[in-house]
Parts: structure tokens; C-alpha cells; sequence
């Protein structure tokens, strides 16, 4: 009889999936890395030579991606930014430049998101959430690409996106909406922008639990059963995981790689059930009364 064992652990944190100094003399350009998964990320390209600038609307989160990467021994710079503000976008690319040069790599981590039942959705949250994860997505692809136009110099982009892009994502409509944009777009520049040397490819997280979570993602986690046995894999994603998959896409190594979207979830997404469970519906599994108008 065959024993369920899950996929493997990965190899210890620290451990390199590239040769070392990949990204030696290259400027990786991260937003949203002062937490969670873009702190992750852009900690692996450091650990594989590059320069990081980091991007945030928070002085905290700056402050604490700063922090992580100078205890790498990699050079970091921050630029407060709010990247559903062209302007802004520009200044800290201005800044990046400053300090390091044009970025050779911009991962498009930053995102807006929390769980909320559609019918309760405020026009205010939709258009915040669609503002920051697709136009701010956008903005900043738009920037880098043209600086590397007007340079004549090839570069690579990452966008973080969902799975959901595929699915939909009850109780995440907005969000749902703005990241299959999101990977719209990622299929549309790479056409676009791959005569001048610009890569472009999306990555999706599968579940990556880490402290920087929202409150209320966090809520619903607590309310999820073992989070292992429910995982085809029977474990969670470790966050080098996602490290290793962005620092590959815009490594050297993968230059023939353009337009993709890389689902690093352990084939969560592609999951199904020979017969499928009793419906819940988004209200019951947020623990919410009903819509009271």
C-alpha cells in the first residue's frame, strides 16, 4: 500500500538555486519588499549578488527591508512610493538610478487585497484594490520599459500574481479581477516589449503563511483545518521557494522565458474532488450574519 508522504521539504534556507554572484553588478527593483513575500524575494536576489531597491508607501516597511537585506551583506536602497501615483513611480526610479544605475530586474510584488463578501464591497475598496494591483502594476512596468527603450538595454520584469486569475476568487472579487489583469498583461508586454530585450513573466504564489499577513487573511487561515493535509503536497510553501522561482525567471538562465506565468503552489490551484462538498458560502466561511443590506 502506498504511503502518503507529500513533496519533499526544499533545501535549507540560504541555499542557492543559481550559481553564486547570478545577478552580481544588477539592480533588482522590488515593491512592496519591507514584508512577506516580496521581502522573501527580493532577499534571494541579494543573497545571489544584486543590488536591491526597495519600494513602499510604509516607513516601516522600509525600514524593515532595509534591515534584512544589509544583514545579507548586500547593497539596499528604499524609495518611498506610492505606485498608483505615475509621479511617484518615476522619482523612485530616479532615485534607483542614483544609487545604483537603471534596475536591470523590476518585480511588480506590491498588491492591495483582504477578504470581503462582494455584496458588502464599498466602491472605495474595489477601486483601491484594482488602483494598486493592476494600474499600480502597470505604472511601473510602463516606467522601467521605457527607460530601458530609451537606453537600448534589455531587462526583465515579474509580476506576483494569483491563481485566482484563472478561478475567480469568491469572497477576493476585487482582487480576483485586477490580478487576471494582471497576468493579461504580463502575456501582452512580453509580445510587446520582447523585440527590445524586455522579458516579461508573471509568478503565483500558492500558500506561503508568513507573519506579515493581514489580520484578516490570518482569520481565515485560523479557521482552515491543518493547512498541510489539505494541500495536495502535504505541506505549505516555504518562502525561499518563491525566492528561487523569481530569481530563475530573470536570471540568465531563463531568456527564452517570456509571457509565462509560473505557479509555484504545490498543485494546489488544479485541485478537484471525485465528488464535491456541500456549499459554503462566502458570508458562513467568514463567519458573518446575514447581509443586512
Amino acid at each position: 500500500m502506498s504511503e502518503c508522504i507529500g513533496l519533499p521539504e526544499p533545501p535549507p534556507r540560504g541555499a542557492h538555486a543559481l550559481p553564486a554572484g547570478t545577478f552580481a553588478g544588477q539592480t533588482v527593483f522590488v515593491t512592496g519588499a519591507g514584508t512577506g513575500l516580496g521581502k522573501a524575494i527580493a532577499e534571494e536576489f541579494a543573497r545571489l549578488g544584486a543590488a536591491i531597491v526597495i519600494a513602499s508607501r510604509k516607513p516601516e516597511h522600509l525600514d524593515a527591508g532595509r534591515a534584512a537585506i544589509e544583514a545579507l551583506g548586500a547593497p539596499v536602497t528604499t524609495v518611498p512610493c506610492d505606485i498608483r501615483e505615475p509621479e511617484q513611480i518615476a522619482a523612485a526610479f530616479d532615485a534607483a538610478d542614483a544609487a545604483f544605475g537603471l534596475p536591470d530586474v523590476l518585480v511588480n510584488n506590491a498588491a492591495a487585497n483582504f477578504p470581503v463578501p462582494a455584496e458588502d464591497m464599498s466602491p472605495n475598496a474595489w477601486r483601491t484594490v484594482v488602483d494598486i494591483t493592476l494600474n499600480g502594476t502597470f505604472f511601473c512596468a510602463r516606467e522601467f520599459a521605457r527607460r530601458h527603450l530609451l537606453a537600448s538595454t534589455p531587462g526583465s520584469i515579474v509580476n506576483v500574481g494569483a491563481s485566482y486569475a484563472w478561478t475567480g476568487g469568491p469572497g477576493f472579487a476585487h482582487s480576483a479581477a485586477a490580478k487576471a489583469g494582471v497576468k493579461n498583461m504580463v502575456e501582452t508586454l512580453a509580445v510587446e516589449w520582447g523585440p527590445y530585450g524586455i522579458q516579461v513573466n508573471g509568478l503565483v504564489p500558492g500558500l506561503f503563511p508568513h507573519e506579515d499577513m493581514t489580520a484578516d487573511i490570518q482569520g481565515n487561515l485560523e479557521r482552515t483545518s491543518d493547512k498541510d493535509v489539505v494541500q495536495p503536497a502535504l505541506r505549505v510553501g516555504r518562502l525561499r521557494e518563491l525566492g528561487w522561482a523569481a530569481t530563475f525567471l530573470a536570471s540568465p538562465y531563463a531568456r527564452f522565458v517570456s509571457g509565462h506565468t509560473l505557479v509555484v503552489d504545490g498543485a494546489n490551484w488544479q485541485r478537484r474532488s471525485l465528488t464535491n462538498p456541500p456549499v459554503v458560502t462566502v458570508r458562513d466561511q467568514m463567519g458573518k450574519g446575514p447581509f443586512a443590506g
